[in-house]
C-alpha cells in the first residue's frame, strides 16, 4: 500500500502543470530568450574591450631573459683566440604615457560609450520581449474567453433544438425548423471546437514567445473571470496624454539614448584620430643585468637606462587628413539619423496612443452593443413563441448577441495589448 501511494504521488509530480501569470512568464522570457543571451553577451565583450582601452593610461612593464652561447674573439687580450662562454641576461622595461593631446583618453571614452550603447540596445530587447509576452498572455485570454462565449452559443442551440422538436411535436411549428436547429447546433459546435484550436495556438505561440523549447511542456496561464457586463466600465484611462506621452518617449525611449552615446563615441574616435596630428611623449626607463664567465671583464654586469621619448609622425601620406573626415562624416550620419529616429519614435508613439484610444471606444461600442444585442434576442425568442417571426429571424437575433459577445472579448483583450504596445512606445 505505501509502495502504490509512493507511486501514485510520483506519478501526479510527473503531470503537475504550472500555472503562470504574466509576470512569471516575462521573468520566463528573460531567462530564455536566445537574442537577450546574445545582447548580454555583445555588452560583456564591449566591456572587455573599455577595460583594454583603460590599460593604456596604466603603465607597461616587460620582463625578458635570455639565455645564449656565445663566442668571441679575446679582446684586447688575445685577439686572435676565439672564445665561447654562455651568457646569460635579463632585461626589464619600463613605459608610461605621459601626453599624447587626448588620443588615449578619446580612445577610452569611445570604448565606454559604445560599451552603454550596447547596455541600452539590450535593455531595449528586454521591453520588446515584455511587450511580446503581454500580447501572447492576452490572446490567450481572449482565446478562453471566446470558448466560453462559444459554449453559450451551443447551450443556446441545443435549448432551441429542443424547443423547436416540442413545437413540431405539438403541431405549432413546421418540421423545417428543427431542421434548422439542427444545422444551428453544428455550425455551433464547429465554432465551438475552432475556439478550442485557436486556444492551442495561442498556448503555442506563448511558447515561440517565452522561449519553451521542450517537445511538450503542460502548463496553464492564469485567467481573470471576466464580467462581460462591465468590461467597460472596469478599463482605467491613460495616465498620460498624447504630448506627454512623445515627451515621456524622447526621455525615455533606449534607442535615443543608445544613439546618443554612439555620437559620444563617434566624438572620442574623433579626438583619437585628431591627436595623430601632434607628439605623443612618454618615459622610458629599463634595467638590464648580464652574467658571463669568460666574458665578464668586458661585459657590463648592470646597466639601467631612463629618459624621455617624443614619438611624432611627421608624414603619413594624407591618411590621418582622411580618417579624420571620415569620423566626421560618420558622426554627421548618426546624428542624422538621430533626428529620424526621433521622428520615427513621435509617429509609433501617436500611433500607439490612437491605436490605444481606439480599442477603448470600440470597446465602449461593443459593451452597448452586446447590451442591445441581448435585448433584441429576448424579443425575438418571445416573438418566436408566439408565432409572430419565423426561425430565421430568431437564429439571426441569437447569432447576433453571441457575435457581439465574441466582439466584446476581442475588443477588451485589444485594448490591454493597445496598452502594452503604447508602454513599449514610450520606453516603459
Amino acid at each position: 500500500m505505501k509502495r502504490l501511494l509512493t507511486l501514485s504521488i510520483f506519478t501526479c509530480s510527473l503531470y503537475a502543470q504550472t500555472t503562470y501569470s504574466v509576470d512569471e512568464l516575462i521573468v520566463e522570457a528573460l531567462h530564455n530568450a536566445p537574442n537577450l543571451h546574445i545582447a548580454k553577451l555583445t555588452y560583456d565583450a564591449n566591456m572587455q574591450k573599455y577595460r583594454f582601452a583603460y590599460a593604456s593610461y596604466l603603465p607597461k612593464i616587460d620582463l625578458k631573459a635570455n639565455a645564449t652561447q656565445t663566442g668571441m674573439s679575446d679582446v684586447p687580450f688575445h685577439p686572435d683566440d676565439m672564445k665561447t662562454d654562455t651568457l646569460l641576461s635579463g632585461q626589464l622595461t619600463f613605459a608610461q604615457i605621459l601626453y599624447d593631446f587626448g588620443a588615449t583618453k578619446g580612445n577610452v571614452q569611445s570604448s565606454h560609450m559604445q560599451a552603454k550603447a550596447s547596455l541600452m540596445q539590450s535593455q531595449q530587447y528586454i521591453l520588446n520581449k515584455k511587450r511580446d509576452v503581454k500580447e501572447a498572455y492576452y490572446k490567450i485570454l481572449e482565446a478562453q474567453a471566446l470558448i466560453d462565449v462559444q459554449k453559450e452559443n451551443v447551450k443556446l442551440n441545443e435549448a432551441q433544438l429542443y424547443r423547436a422538436k416540442r413545437y413540431y411535436e405539438a403541431g405549432i411549428r413546421t418540421k423545417i425548423d428543427v431542421s434548422d436547429a439542427k444545422v444551428s447546433l453544428i455550425k455551433a459546435k464547429i465554432d465551438f471546437k475552432k475556439a478550442q484550436y485557436n486556444l492551442k495556438l495561442a498556448y503555442a505561440n506563448l511558447d515561440r514567445v517565452v522561449g519553451f523549447t521542450t517537445i511538450y511542456k503542460e502548463y496553464n496561464v492564469i485567467v481573470p473571470k471576466l464580467q462581460l457586463n462591465t468590461l467597460y466600465d472596469s478599463i482605467a484611462d491613460y495616465d498620460l496624454n498624447l504630448q506627454e506621452a512623445v515627451r515621456y518617449a524622447y526621455e525615455h525611449r533606449l534607442e535615443i539614448k543608445e544613439q546618443n552615446y554612439r555620437i559620444k563615441a563617434q566624438n572620442a574616435q574623433l579626438t583619437t584620430t585628431q591627436a595623430q596630428y601632434y607628439p605623443s611623449l612618454y618615459l622610458l626607463a629599463d634595467y638590464t643585468k648580464q652574467h658571463a664567465q669568460n666574458f665578464d671583464t668586458f661585459l657590463p654586469q648592470d646597466q639601467w637606462n631612463i629618459g624621455l621619448s617624443l614619438n611624432w609622425n611627421l608624414y603619413a601620406g594624407g591618411a590621418t587628413q582622411a580618417s579624420t573626415q571620415e569620423k566626421k562624416i560618420q558622426k554627421n550620419i548618426t546624428t542624422t539619423q538621430l533626428r529620424e529616429n526621433r521622428l520615427r519614435i513621435k509617429q509609433e508613439t501617436t500611433n500607439a496612443y490612437i491605436g490605444v484610444q481606439k480599442s477603448k471606444d470600440s470597446l465602449e461600442l461593443s459593451q452597448n452593443l452586446v447590451s442591445v444585442s441581448n435585448e433584441k434576442f429576448d424579443q425575438a425568442s418571445k416573438r418566436y413563441e408566439h408565432g409572430l417571426s419565423d426561425f430565421i429571424e430568431l437564429q439571426q437575433a441569437r447569432q447576433g448577441y453571441i457575435d457581439a459577445k465574441a466582439s466584446l472579448v476581442i475588443d477588451y483583450y485589444n485594448y490591454y495589448i493597445a496598452k502594452a504596445y503604447l508602454d513599449n512606445a514610450i520606453g516603459k
